[in-house]
């Protein structure tokens, strides 16, 4: 499935679209290292946890179950992969295209996600030295560049 198709609507999905980058971001550059941790997690031998409880009926496919979720699990790990790389393919270029305040503005109202948008719009009116309702015309011809970006007309 098409990565744009996760975001129909064009100025709520440039929105959600900007605030998935640090996720899509974080799974580019950690994937990896999940993988190795799944096929290191297939390879060790498990031992039982040490309990005074009496243990279930032994199962001896165990091993073999282990495998395979592990091998689901890099499966799913490669798929989520796959769709950040996709999505990156298709934000990164608008991203870099749009000005250097224009990033900083939306940066702060939606990549902060720490942060209120009331502390943003504070933050761009100290940055730009203009009053709260430019700070908001500014975010919203932002998100209207960048949803311009992202799908056109």
């Amino acid at each position: 499935m098409n990565i744009i198709w996760h975001y129909l609507d064009k100025r709520s999905a440039a929105i959600n679209a900007l605030k998935d980058y640090t996720s899509m971001q974080y799974i580019l550059d950690h994937t990896d290292e999940e993988i190795r941790t799944v096929h290191d997690r297939i390879f060790s031998v498990g031992s039982p946890p040490l309990s005074d409880l009496p243990k279930g009926s032994h199962n001896p496919q165990s091993n073999e179950s282990r495998m395979i979720a592990a091998v689901d699990e890099v499966d799913v790990l490669k798929e989520r992969y796959r769709q950040a790389v996709e999505y990156m393919d298709w934000f990164k270029p608008a991203w870099l295209a749009l000005s250097e305040d224009e990033r900083y503005i939306l940066q702060a109202f939606y990549r902060n996600a720490e942060e209120r948008q009331t502390d943003a719009v504070y933050d761009i009116c100290d940055h730009f030295g203009i009053e709260r309702s430019s700070a908001y015309n500014k975010k919203n011809r932002a998100v209207q560049h960048l949803a311009l970006l992202l799908y056109g007309k």
